[in-house]
């Protein structure tokens, strides 16, 4: 088995230090030996090697007075990308208008690439924005739909979606079909069976959301899109809580559209997003910033953002280099084993209803949970009151509960005491 001694030699030699008990002085290149570390253990293997995670959890400058199981949100990002942000900050102040445009800009096309071969698609149906919310609105709002054309969407679906699609419906007469679905729910072929039953002649676009914010559960994204695609209707996918998450490629999920947040699994910047729209669809699609060329197949049409964060821009690569030193099955593997350390216990315990399927082909590190009794704000407030555990509260339809979310850095000792929070206020209520 790897041990702590081995990989602190490991990365000692490798920094040329003499002692180096993490890696958070390391560049991100630096962080790329991780990806073959231990390459004799499976995925699988490695996401309960404590040794291993334990390094990787240095690499985050978490507070260790509060647990921050609230990484859905945003997650922070390493030291390697602080670094970053503060470096290239610093950069641009010498003379902002000098080095962000005709310096730091420079490095957009690079990171594009980067992002794209990642992403398994072309640079050139990449576009970095800010956040999801920026990412799909730009799609939404500037697809070509006229009065009376429908589209199909759950109402689980993130609350900026509902209300950007639900505002076009208001203005220009478009007519919202909402899939009624009760999650969670372990039955792709009941899910696929739902949206189908929405669809009618008049249907121009499904929205489906790749993993549902409210409770993790992981959606048939392909089998949706395939039966949308029959019938000739668009398909847009909110990837926000699946990128960097879940391992696949973009055109694995089969959409046309696929807008994402970086600030959550990829643990980029505060701020920072990105855009993929098929190739040939571009063209149709106007920007949600306007430019001098709406009907450009150019997908930097949707990056007119103006004077733009180019510090926090250019470190997404540093972000993108930490999250290949891990690997994305890696990191799956990981996220399903935190999750099912907490849950399976939690599930256990009298009074706990745990709301989010365990089976790995329908959640991931999202989960939610409730306490008979209890209100979500009650239980999240206790939590964090008693405990010092950070969590979301999550009322939305038929949910009343909360949700947690840890990341990479979290460690066994943090669910630890998750558990004995839920334990206590379960045994109160």
């Amino acid at each position: 088995m790897t041990t702590r001694r081995h990989f602190i030699n490991q990365v000692s030699a490798l920094a040329g230090a003499s002692l180096l008990p993490t890696f958070k002085g390391l560049s991100s290149n630096d962080l790329q030996f991780i990806s073959s570390f231990s390459p004799e253990k499976s995925a699988l293997l490695m996401a309960s090697d404590e040794d291993y995670w334990y390094q990787i959890q240095q690499a985050y400058t978490v507070s260790p007075q509060i647990i921050n199981l609230n990484n859905g949100g945003v997650s922070p990002a390493p030291t390697v990308v602080q670094n970053a942000v503060e470096r290239y900050g610093k950069f641009a102040n010498e003379a902002p208008s000098y080095f962000m445009w005709r310096i730091l800009d420079q490095g957009r096309e690079p990171l594009r690439e980067n992002l794209a071969k990642f992403s398994g698609v072309s640079p050139e149906e990449i576009a970095i924005n800010r956040n999801a919310t920026e990412a799909l609105d730009t799609v939404i709002l500037g697809l070509p739909l006229t009065r009376g054309d429908e589209i199909v969407m759950s109402k689980y679906d993130y609350p900026n979606m509902l209300h950007a699609w639900r505002q076009r419906e208001l203005r220009e007469g478009l007519k919202i079909n909402y899939v009624n679905i009760d999650l969670p729910l372990e039955d792709n072929d009941l899910i696929v069976q739902k949206y189908v039953e929405q669809m009618t002649p008049r249907t121009k676009v499904v929205h489906i959301t790749h993993i549902v914010n409210w409770n993790g559960q992981i959606l048939p994204a392909k089998r949706i899109a395939d039966e949308a695609h029959k019938r000739g209707i668009e398909v847009v996918i909110d990837g926000a809580h699946s990128f960097a998450h879940l391992e696949y490629k973009i055109p694995d999920l089969g959409g046309d559209y696929f807008g994402t947040s970086l600030h959550k699994w990829l643990s980029a910047p505060i701020g920072s997003g990105m855009l993929w729209v098929k190739k040939e669809k571009i063209s149709k699609v106007f920007p949600l910033i306007p430019n001098d060329k709406p009907n450009s197949d150019n997908i930097r049409k949707f990056e007119n953002l103006g004077t733009r964060p180019f510090m926090i821009e250019q470190a997404i690569g540093q972000a993108l280099n930490f999250q290949l030193a891990i690997g994305n099955a890696r990191k799956e593997a990981r996220l399903h084993f935190l999750k099912n350390y907490w849950a399976k216990e939690a599930s256990k315990m009298p009074k706990v209803k745990f709301n989010t399927p365990i089976k790995p082909e329908y959640s991931g590190a999202l989960a939610h949970f409730s306490i008979e009794g209890m209100e979500a704000g009650k239980v999240e407030a206790e939590l964090f009151a008693k405990y010092k555990i950070h969590t979301s509260p999550v009322k939305w339809e038929k949910l009343d509960g909360v949700r947690v979310t840890p990341h990479v850095y979290t460690s066994l000792q943090d669910l630890d005491r998750l558990l004995d929070g839920i334990k206590y206020l379960a045994t109160k209520s």
